[in-house]
């Protein structure tokens, strides 16, 4: 169980991703780069098989913005997007239901 303290501690923001690319030597990786509001975030996320950097661009995600930075496929990765996985293994982003201005905190 998780203390609501240690729960209130996590950042949950509204991003909106700006670029997206495959990672050279990863079959799951995808850098993004999503706005934030106040800042940008280069954020790497194993979604490769189930969205194409194409189809990401312009999408709104929910994003953990106070994550420390770690090091992935020797990039930097300065959050987490948060997903659901199906029966089939696969990631499915969560997003908005409503359009809402970046970096909106999600209470």
């Amino acid at each position: 169980m998780v203390e609501f303290e240690d729960f209130k501690k996590l950042e949950l923001r509204v991003g909106e991703i700006e670029s997206a690319e495959a990672v050279l030597g990863s079959d799951k990786l995808v850098k993004l780069m999503v706005d934030i509001g106040t800042e940008k975030k280069q954020i790497l996320a194993g979604i490769a098989k189930q969205y194409s950097p194409a189809d990401l661009v312009g999408r709104q995600i929910i994003i953990v913005a106070n994550l420390a930075p770690r090091m992935m496929a020797g990039l930097e990765s300065q959050g987490m997007l948060l997903a659901a996985h199906n029966t089939e293994g696969g990631a499915v982003l969560l997003v908005p239901d409503k359009e809402v201005a970046p970096g909106s905190q999600i209470t």
